[in-house]
């Protein structure tokens, strides 16, 4: 048996399976070495570990969903503020703590996907009880989510919020 150690991975290939070989296995290596792509699935995975981490009340797992730079703009009667993703997540946590029965639906339709960010129009639905009332808010939003170690993330949404 003949010892390979100190032998590159390039060198082995050379003599053992000529130039050809080396060209397709370098090709190959620069393909999977690019920048992952958005996709479809990515978008869809990112709603329903939203939901599950929603319902779940977990600040955490929605943490992980909202990119470091994101910002949010939220629009009601003629009223708007933006949110970063601190702002946000503090608004949210908030809301949990003095509601009960919280529940958590979203939908994502329309996605435009461009590189490694995806556009998407994104309808939630939330509802709790406060104060021995129900309450249920409908939001719409125009979103962009960006990839982040492979995952989607959000990063901006323009977003009208309706109280029933």
């Amino acid at each position: 048996m003949k010892r390979l150690w100190g032998k590159g991975l390039l060198a082995l290939l050379l003599k053992s399976a000529g130039a050809t070989a080396v060209v397709a296995v370098a090709s190959t290596v620069s393909i999977t070495a690019q920048a992952a792509t958005m996709t479809e699935d990515l978008v869809q995975s990112y709603a329903a570990a939203m939901k599950s981490s929603a319902n779940n009340k977990s600040i955490n797992q929605v943490a992980g969903l909202v990119s470091d730079d994101a910002l949010i703009s939220l629009s009601r009667k003629g009223k708007s503020t933006s949110l970063d993703k601190d702002a946000y997540l503090k608004l949210l946590q908030n809301s949990w703590n003095d509601t009960s029965n919280y529940r958590y639906d979203i939908s994502v339709d329309n996605v435009v996907i461009t590189g490694n960010q995806a556009k998407a129009n994104v309808t939630t639905n939330e509802s709790w009880v406060k104060d021995g009332r129900n309450v249920s808010f409908v939001t719409t939003s125009r979103v962009t989510l960006t990839l982040s170690t492979g995952n989607a993330v959000l990063l901006r949404a323009v977003s009208q919020v309706a109280i029933n």
